[in-house]
């Protein structure tokens, strides 16, 4: 196996909510113990995305996850702050690898050569493992936060822009989790 070069699927989710990191994963598929059924994120349902993420620990040559936190997406933007989590996935694997499948259509600045897959969470199974790492680890990281805040329906919601949420934002005003560079808190903070 030495011969092989390791290709780490790379996603991230957490781009479009008002509050909360945004999460990347980097996966290394074993080549000699398959996953069925990976695909796109959010075309599974919860339950199955829990079972598969399960799955994937166990089953990957190796994994891991990396972060932006809010302060770092309200000072470089969501763009930026995805792809240095993304770098920092891909930076925390055991097994470096030489070459990434990145989802989307942009690469972060990796120590290997990377390749941007538009759709790839859908087609690519590295990816999809990586997306739905990244979506199980940040759901539940809003359902702590939830409790940590409650009112807001982290838990229900995840950050998205929602009418609960926004309205909750109105009422409750804005929390240390709340992303200050997006629009409705920001508009929320300025008073307009």
């Amino acid at each position: 196996m030495s011969d092989l070069i390791w290709i780490a699927g790379v996603d991230e989710v957490g781009r479009g909510p008002l509050a909360g990191p945004v999460v990347a994963a980097a996966v290394i598929l074993h080549p000699d113990r398959p996953i069925t059924g990976l695909a796109d994120s959010k075309k599974l349902s919860e339950k199955r995305r829990e079972q598969l993420a399960h799955e994937i620990r166990d089953k990957a040559l190796c994994w891991a996850l990396g972060r932006a936190e809010v302060e770092e997406i309200d000072r470089l933007n969501i763009l930026h702050a995805s792809l240095l989590a993304m770098k920092r996935a891909v930076e925390a694997l055991t097994t470096r690898p030489g070459h990434a499948l990145i989802d989307g259509n942009r690469c972060p600045d990796l120590p290997c050569s990377a390749e941007a897959v538009v759709g790839g969470d859908g087609s690519e199974p590295a990816i999809s493992a990586a997306s739905i790492l990244a979506k199980v680890s940040r759901d539940r990281e809003m359902v702590l936060l939830d409790q940590q805040y409650p009112g807001y329906g982290l838990a229900k919601h995840k950050g998205y822009p929602t009418k609960l949420h926004v309205v909750a934002l109105q009422e409750l005003g804005v929390s240390p989790i709340h992303r200050r560079s997006f629009g409705p808190v920001k508009r929320l903070l300025s008073g307009s």
